[in-house]
């Protein structure tokens, strides 16, 4: 029987695979995660051109690099592939969902909902967000999110984690703070700051999850390969999941 009392979780912005040094590598980017070893992976700015070079299809390339399952939610096109938010996975992936957040005049913004089984009859919806980087625009953002069916209705536990664009408090932060518990930077990760990776002057980047886990411990990955792979640094989580 499937069944899971622990499991890892990471959020990272690969930038389309294009390092500091402006090289596009992918199997940098699948180094940084197979440093990392987590059971679940959200990933934003990817680039999926299919029947082309296996690196310019960046999700099966990264997934078949790790022997993971995948899920993309396409926001929009780009070179004639599909761009957006990436879910891979060790656990069985059970369904999945993009929901649109664009806002009229800005870049296409999204959700990917996975649904994926922690244990017999356990599910937990995994939220991968890439939110806009104006501040009326997540506002409207973080209303869709929580007041519309996107985080309710579904059963199940819930993280939500992504590149939200946030780096001051602003109303996304503060509502979901309200329903969810958060991977706070100051205590758990040891600095407030994330983005960009070498010299870290924002925090964009963010996991929040139902109080019915247990988060156990969690870091900013600052692995060499990491500080050059992205202009982000992978956030690292671990939980815990209670006997029912």
């Amino acid at each position: 029987m499937h069944k899971v009392k622990r499991f890892r979780v990471a959020t990272y912005n690969i930038h389309k695979c294009r390092g500091l040094d402006r090289r596009v590598r992918p199997a940098r980017i699948a180094d940084v995660l197979r440093e990392i070893n987590a059971d679940i992976i959200a990933l934003q700015e990817v680039v999926s051109v299919e029947g082309k070079t296996p690196e310019e299809d960046q999700a099966q390339f990264i997934a078949a690099s790790l022997g993971l399952d995948y899920r993309l939610g396409e926001t929009r096109r780009h070179k004639g592939g599909a761009y957006g938010n990436v879910v891979l996975s060790r656990l069985p992936i059970i369904s999945a969902r993009t929901y649109d957040l664009s806002q009229p005049g800005r870049e296409e913004r999204g959700c990917l909902r996975t649904d994926l089984e922690v244990r017999k009859g356990v599910t937990l919806h995994f939220y991968n967000i890439h939110l806009g980087t104006a501040y009326l625009e997540r506002r409207r953002q973080a209303r869709r999110l929580l007041e519309g069916d996107i985080l309710k209705g579904h059963g199940g536990m819930r993280i939500v984690l992504g590149d939200f664009n946030e780096w001051t408090r602003g109303l996304t932060t503060k509502l979901l703070s309200r329903h969810f518990e958060c991977v706070d930077a100051r205590l758990h990760l040891g600095r407030r700051r994330t983005y960009p990776g070498l010299m870290p002057f924002l925090h964009l980047d963010h996991v929040y999850f139902d109080r019915s886990l247990k988060l156990e411990g969690a870091a900013l990955h600052r692995s060499r390969t990491a500080l050059i792979a992205s202009d982000h640094l992978p956030i690292v989580a671990d939980f815990r999941l209670d006997s029912p």
